[in-house]
């Protein structure tokens, strides 16, 4: 994303999840952070519900930790967000979106997304 504004986050979030199924995004669980001050806006648009986590409680959204470790591997902390291309960016998301997860019986989050929204059978 260009900048970290609360509209820009929103118009993002809208425009990555709008093609998908309305019962396939039922919820987003966010930070505390301003950029996420339209999560209703968002919400009306994607007809979902909003969740925040308590801050510092990183056991509360251990998936989501665990997705920031992985990134880590390719983006260390510290890292000049102005020199990473969105081409890396999506590589690093095909990656991980293609590595099995043993929370999701060895598939991948791709393969068990797709299966969720029924475009993949048994």
């Amino acid at each position: 994303m260009p900048n970290k504004t609360a509209e820009t986050n929103h118009k993002f979030i809208v425009n990555r999840l709008k093609h998908y199924k309305q019962k396939t995004v039922l919820s987003i669980t966010y930070d505390n952070g301003c950029e996420n001050v339209l999560h209703e806006k968002t919400n009306q648009q994607l007809k979902s519900k909003s969740y925040f986590c308590e801050p510092y409680h990183s056991w509360e959204k251990g998936s989501v930790e665990r997705v920031n470790g992985l990134i880590r591997r390719f983006i260390p902390k510290g890292t000049d967000f102005k020199e990473i291309t969105p081409s890396f960016i999506n590589k690093v998301e095909k990656l991980l979106n293609n590595r099995p997860r043993k929370c999701l019986n060895y598939q991948t989050p791709y393969e068990a997304f797709r299966k969720e929204c029924g475009a993949l059978t048994d």
